[in-house]
């Protein structure tokens, strides 16, 4: 029988591996956990005797290409995640299966976006702001004026990224009727709108990309500079794709507005961060992809593709080393 590690502190096993994932578990191999966040000598003992890995959020952050000398037995790894190109060494890619589990975290993702958009189209924060002040007014005012827009239906979102999140996104505004301006020089499927035409007439921005050394930064402070005053940019992908001084700047002096899942290099986001307290900004706190049964989705995919392997069977979720630069 074949012999799991499984790289995870109890309480993140469980929350993913339900009772029943563990008995399914026990009749694919031999398995133990392990709880440690650095690859010491007791992890490097446990590698050697191990035919496959199964590494969480909680896992040690980076595996070197020297994992293979390490655990002359190990022939794949099934991350419970979407993320592994910042985790694996790039040769480790080639040397063994690898493989993920980001198809439930999309939609989710997309998910979050779409509320936030919907939030932002719909003008929520400005009346939430107005009613709590000791005034009616802006009841005559709407009556009087009919407002702005106010709608998503039939608008244009400008959108940069079209994998997997991206294409959820779309999928999900369909109804709405929505128009996308997309810049995504790797998406074969669509003509790429190019990048300063999309920031320029994007009053909502939504990021989706992957972050590489193309994009990361893209969204500088020239870049930023171009969109629209008073529009919205909503990242739930990668916070690397942002320079968060600069958009630090355009939002507490109300020229733009953000909602952040994500941060970078500051994640946490410090608790005096100006960003937590700004008009115009709506954070949370890496949530796109919380979801008890999202994460139990995980635990069965990556279940499926140790069963196969161990089958001899090809996995369904692989990733090679040339799908790195378009993931996340």
């Amino acid at each position: 029988m074949p012999r799991v590690l499984v790289s995870s502190n109890r309480k993140l096993f469980e929350s993913f591996f339900t009772t029943e994932h563990q008995e399914h578990l026990t009749r694919l191999a031999s398995w133990s956990r392990l709880a440690t966040r650095k690859i010491d000598r007791g992890m490097r003992e446990e590698l050697q005797q191990a035919d496959a890995l199964i590494t969480t959020w909680d896992s040690p952050e980076f595996f070197p290409e020297e994992v293979t000398e390490w655990a002359p037995r190990l022939r794949m790894i099934a991350h419970c995640g979407g993320s592994v190109k910042a985790r694996f060494a790039g040769p480790l890619f080639e040397r063994l299966t690898i493989t993920n589990a980001a198809a439930p975290m999309a939609r989710r993702v997309a998910e979050l976006a779409v509320t936030f958009l919907l939030y932002y189209a719909r003008d929520v924060d400005r009346y939430r702001e107005l009613l709590r002040q000791p005034s009616n007014d802006i009841y005559q005012e709407v009556h009087l004026s009919g407002g702005s827009k106010q709608t998503i239906l039939g608008q244009e979102v400008g959108l940069i990224g079209l994998g997997r999140i991206g294409k959820a996104i779309v999928e999900l505004l369909a109804p709405f009727g929505v128009r996308f301006r997309v810049y995504d020089p790797y998406a074969s499927e669509i003509e790429s709108t190019p990048l300063e035409e999309v920031l320029t007439q994007s009053r909502y921005l939504i990021l989706a990309a992957a972050l590489n050394d193309e994009t990361r930064g893209m969204l500088n402070r020239e870049r930023l500079a171009l969109m629209p005053t008073g529009g919205a940019l909503i990242n739930v992908a990668r916070g690397g794709l942002v320079d968060l001084n600069a958009l630090t700047r355009e939002v507490r002096k109300g020229r733009l507005r953000c909602a952040l899942d994500v941060t970078d290099p500051l994640e946490p986001l410090p608790e005096k961060h100006p960003l937590r307290r700004a008009r115009g900004a709506i954070l949370t706190p890496h949530v796109g992809a919380i979801s008890t049964a999202v994460r139990h989705e995980i635990a069965s995919i990556v279940l499926d593709d140790l069963g196969r392997f161990f089958r001899g069977q090809p996995v369904e979720n692989r990733v090679t080393g040339d799908m790195l630069d378009r993931m996340t």
